[in-house]
C-alpha cells in the first residue's frame, strides 16, 4: 500500500474517536448526590448550673487622701515614698520656706509699728480726758481723741491677724500626716515648684478596707447595699463574708461599668492593692436548671447565633437561631431557641447545609477477645528455607 492510501484510511479512523470526543466533552457532566455526613449530636436537656457570676476586685483602704500643700512653692523634701508606713504627725514633705519667713517678719514689724501708734493713740486719750475733766478743752476735742484710739484699736487688730496669718503660711511649708496609713502613691518629686493645691502624694489611712468592683449594666440591678458578697484571695481556699455598702450612680464614661464597694471584715488581713475573687450572692445561680451546650455546637450566621437540629423522621438538619446566656465552665447557657428533647448536632457544624440529611455517627467499639491467646510467633511471616550446601553448590555451577 502506498504512503497516501495509508494516511488517508489512518484520518478514516482517528475521525469517528475524535466526534465521539467532542460529544463527551459538550455533554453536561452527570449530577452526583450530595455525600451523607456523620455527626455527633446531643439531647437537649435541663442541667444545673456549676460556676456563678463571678468578679475581680482590689482591697483599698475606705479613706484614701489625696495630700497636697495650702501654698505655693518649690518642693526641696519628700522623706516618705509609695508603700511606707507613717505615723500621725509624721513629715511628708517639705517646701521652700524662706520667702515665706521673710513676710512673716514683714507682719510682725508691721504690727510693732501699729501697735506703737495705738500706745500713742491711747495716751493722748487719756491725756485730753483729764484736761476734759478741767474743762480745758471742749467735748468735741475729746470725741476727736476718742476716735483715733478706736482706729489705733482696729489698725492693731488688723496688724495681729496679718502677723498670725503669715506664721501659719510658714507652718503650711511642711505637710504633716494627720493620722497614721501608708503612702500609695508619689505624685510630685523635689525640685519641682507646686501650686497651691497640687496633688504631693497619696495615703490611705488606716482602718476599714473596702473591694473595689466593677458590674455591667445588666447585672447592677441586682446589686443593693446590704447585700452579701462572698471575697476570696487568690492564694486562700476560704472566703471572707462582706456587704454591698455603695453602689455607683453613674456609669464609668470609658468602661459603661459601675463600681460596686464591699465592705471587708475588721479582722481582715489582706493586703492594700491585692486582687480577690469577688462573688456576689444576688447574683448567684448555681444549681438552677438551664439548658447548655458545648461551644463546638455554635455557628455564627451574620448578626446571629445558630445551631443544627436534627429531625429524626427525615434525618435531615436545619438551623435553629439561639440566644446565648453566660458561660458555664466549657459550655454556654442558652435561654431561647431550643426545648428540653430537642437533639443538636455538636461536632461538624461548618460543614453542614439547610435539608441535608446526616448520620449519627457511631464510634467503633474495642475489639472481641477471643478466649486463647494467640502466640506471637503465629503471626511472623515464616522464613524461606536454607537449601541444602549441596544443591547451593550446583546453582553455582
Amino acid at each position: 500500500m502506498n504512503p497516501a492510501s495509508l494516511l488517508k484510511s489512518r484520518s478514516v479512523r482517528v475521525l469517528p474517536l475524535v466526534f465521539i470526543l467532542g460529544l463527551a466533552a459538550c455533554s453536561k457532566p452527570v449530577p452526583t448526590d450530595e455525600p451523607i455526613r456523620s455527626v455527633k449530636v446531643m439531647t437537649v436537656g435541663l442541667q444545673p448550673m456549676q460556676s456563678g457570676v463571678e468578679f475581680a476586685g482590689e482591697v483599698r483602704a475606705r479613706v484614701e487622701s489625696r495630700l497636697s500643700f495650702r501654698v505655693g512653692g518649690k518642693l526641696t523634701v519628700r522623706p516618705v515614698d509609695v508603700g511606707q508606713r507613717v505615723k500621725a504627725g509624721q513629715l511628708l514633705a517639705q517646701l521652700d520656706p524662706q520667702d515665706f519667713r521673710l513676710a512673716a517678719q514683714a507682719a510682725q514689724a508691721q504690727l510693732s509699728a501699729v501697735s506703737t501708734q495705738r500706745d500713742l493713740a491711747a495716751a493722748d486719750y487719756q491725756r485730753f480726758k483729764a484736761l476734759k475733766d478741767q474743762n480745758f478743752i471742749s467735748g468735741a476735742e475729746l470725741e476727736r481723741r476718742q476716735t483715733a484710739l478706736k482706729a489705733a484699736d482696729a489698725q492693731l487688730a488688723q496688724a495681729t491677724a496679718q502677723a498670725s496669718s503669715q506664721g501659719n503660711q510658714t507652718g503650711y511649708t511642711r505637710l504633716l500626716a494627720d493620722v497614721a496609713g501608708v503612702v500609695t502613691a508619689v505624685e510630685a518629686e523635689p525640685g519641682q515648684v507646686l501650686a497651691a493645691g497640687a496633688p504631693v502624694l497619696r495615703l490611705a489611712l488606716d482602718g476599714p478596707r473596702d473591694v473595689l468592683f466593677a458590674v455591667p449594666e445588666d447585672k447592677v440591678a441586682g446589686m443593693r447595699p446590704g447585700s452579701a458578697v462572698a471575697v476570696r484571695a487568690w492564694q486562700a481556699n476560704s472566703s471572707l463574708a462582706g456587704v454591698v455598702r455603695e453602689v455607683a450612680a453613674s456609669a464609668d464614661p470609658v468602661t459603661r461599668t459601675f463600681g460596686v464597694k464591699v465592705s471587708l471584715p475588721a479582722n481582715s488581713a489582706l493586703a492594700l492593692g491585692s486582687t480577690v475573687s469577688v462573688r456576689p450572692q444576688a447574683l448567684d445561680r448555681s444549681g438552677v436548671p438551664v439548658i447548655k451546650l458545648p461551644t463546638s455546637a455554635l455557628l455564627q450566621s451574620g448578626s446571629a447565633t445558630v445551631v443544627w437540629v436534627l429531625d429524626a423522621n427525615s434525618m435531615t438538619v436545619r438551623q435553629q437561631p439561639v440566644q446565648v446566656l453566660t458561660a458555664d465552665g466549657n459550655e454556654v447557657v442558652v435561654v431561647s431557641g431550643l426545648q428540653p428533647g430537642a437533639q443538636v448536632v455538636t461536632a461538624g457544624v461548618h460543614v453542614l447545609s439547610a435539608g441535608q440529611k446526616v448520620l449519627i455517627y457511631k464510634p467503633n467499639g474495642p475489639p472481641a477477645l477471643t478466649g486463647h491467646a494467640q502466640v506471637a510467633t503465629d503471626l511472623v511471616v515464616p522464613e524461606a528455607p536454607v537449601a541444602p550446601a549441596s544443591a547451593t553448590a550446583t546453582l553455582a555451577q
